[in-house]
C-alpha cells in the first residue's frame, strides 16, 4: 500500500530519519591514506616545535630537562651584541640577495621567454637551471677556488691582467659578504629564472596587441603590462627568497668556520644559532634565538603582504 493511502486509513507511520553512519568506509580510506602526512607533521613539525618553545624558557645542556628561568635565555640573546651582529650580517646578505637575484632573474626570464627559437629557449633554461643540480658544498668548495686571496685564484688572476692588486674575497671583512651573495646569485638566479618563464607564458597576448595598437614600444609593454601582471608573482619570490637568506648558514659555515670569520663579518643568526647549542651547550638560549629569528621572519612576511593589500587597495 502506498504512503498516500495508509494516511488516508489513518494509519500513523514513523518515518524514520536518514541518518549517515559517522564513519563510512570511503571516510576511512581518507583517513588511511592521510594519515602518515598527519602524523608526519605532528611528530616533525608540532612536536619540534612545541618542544623548542618550552626549552627556550629553560637552562639547559640538552634537549631535555633543564632549569625553568622564564625569559631569561630571551634577555641574553637580545642583549648579546654577537647576536645583533649576526643578525646584521644575515640582513645585510640578505637585502643584497633578495633585490638582485629577483630583479635579474626577472630581466633573464624576460630575455629567455622573448627568444624566439624554442631550442634555444630549452637551451637558455637549461643553462641557468644546470646551478641548482649542484649541491651547495660543492658550490662553496668551486667558489673558493675561484675567490682564492692570492693571485692563484681564477678571479684574482683575470684581475691582474688589468692591474688591479688580490682581492681578499673571503678573507677581508668588507669585502666577504659581498663575495657570498656573488655565490648565492650563481644559484638562485636559476630556479628564480624557471619561476619567472612559466609566469611569463600566462600574460595575455591580447593585452601586448592592444598595446602595440597605442604604439607603445617593448619597454612600456614591459613596464606597464608584464611587470603589473606579475606582480603577485614578483611578491611570493621576494617572500621565498627573504625567508631563505634569514636562514643562510650552509654556506657561510663552508666559508668562514663556525667562528664566520674574517672577523665576524660572516656570522649569521643560524650560525649563531648552532654555536650555543652544539658548541656552547647552551639549548635554551639557541632555542631562543630560533624563535626571535621565527618573529624576525613573521614581522618581514606580514610587512611585505600587508604593503602589497595596500598598494592593491590604493
Amino acid at each position: 500500500m502506498s504512503n498516500k493511502a495508509e494516511y488516508s486509513t489513518g494509519k500513523n507511520i514513523a518515518l524514520k530519519p536518514n541518518r549517515k553512519k559517522f564513519f563510512t568506509q570511503q571516510d576511512l580510506a581518507g583517513y588511511a591514506f592521510s594519515a602518515p602526512l598527519v602524523i608526519g607533521v605532528l611528530v616533525f613539525a608540532i612536536y619540534p616545535m612545541v618542544g623548542a618553545l618550552i626549552l627556550s624558557f629553560k637552562k639547559s645542556a640538552s634537549s631535555f630537562g633543564g632549569e625553568w628561568t622564564g625569559l631569561a635565555n630571551y634577555k641574553y640573546v637580545l642583549t648579546d651584541t654577537m647576536f645583533w651582529k649576526s643578525l646584521y650580517n644575515t640582513a645585510y646578505m640578505g637585502v643584497l640577495s633578495v633585490i638582485l637575484g629577483v630583479s635579474l632573474s626577472f630581466i633573464l626570464a624576460t630575455l629567455i621567454h622573448n627568444v624566439p627559437w624554442l631550442k634555444w629557449r630549452n637551451f637558455f633554461k637549461g643553462v641557468y637551471f644546470l646551478p641548482n643540480v649542484v649541491s651547495l658544498v660543492a658550490t662553496s668548495i668551486l667558489f673558493q677556488f675561484l675567490f682564492n686571496p692570492g693571485s692563484e685564484g681564477i678571479l684574482n688572476y683575470v684581475l691582474g691582467w688589468v692591474g688591479i692588486e688580490p682581492v681578499g674575497w673571503f678573507t677581508n671583512p668588507s669585502v666577504s659578504r659581498f663575495s657570498i651573495v656573488l655565490m648565492t646569485l650563481w644559484g638562485m638566479l636559476g630556479y628564480n629564472t624557471i619561476i619567472f618563464i612559466a609566469a611569463l607564458s600566462s600574460v595575455p597576448r591580447d593585452l601586448y596587441e592592444a598595446a602595440e595598437v597605442d604604439g607603445a614600444n617593448w619597454m612600456k609593454k614591459w613596464l606597464y603590462i608584464t611587470v603589473p601582471y606579475l606582480k603577485p608573482i614578483l611578491l611570493f619570490m621576494v617572500i621565498i627568497s627573504t625567508i631563505g637568506a634569514m636562514k643562510r648558514f650552509t654556506d657561510v659555515w663552508l666559508i668562514g668556520g663556525t667562528a664566520g670569520n674574517p672577523a665576524g663579518s660572516l656570522m649569521t643568526v643560524v650560525l649563531y644559532i648552532y654555536r650555543n647549542a652544539f658548541l656552547s651547550n647552551q639549548m635554551g638560549v639557541a632555542t631562543a634565538a630560533s624563535y626571535i629569528l621565527f618573529i624576525v621572519i613573521l614581522v618581514l612576511t606580514v610587512i611585505m603582504l600587508a604593503s602589497n593589500r595596500k598598494n592593491n587597495f590604493d
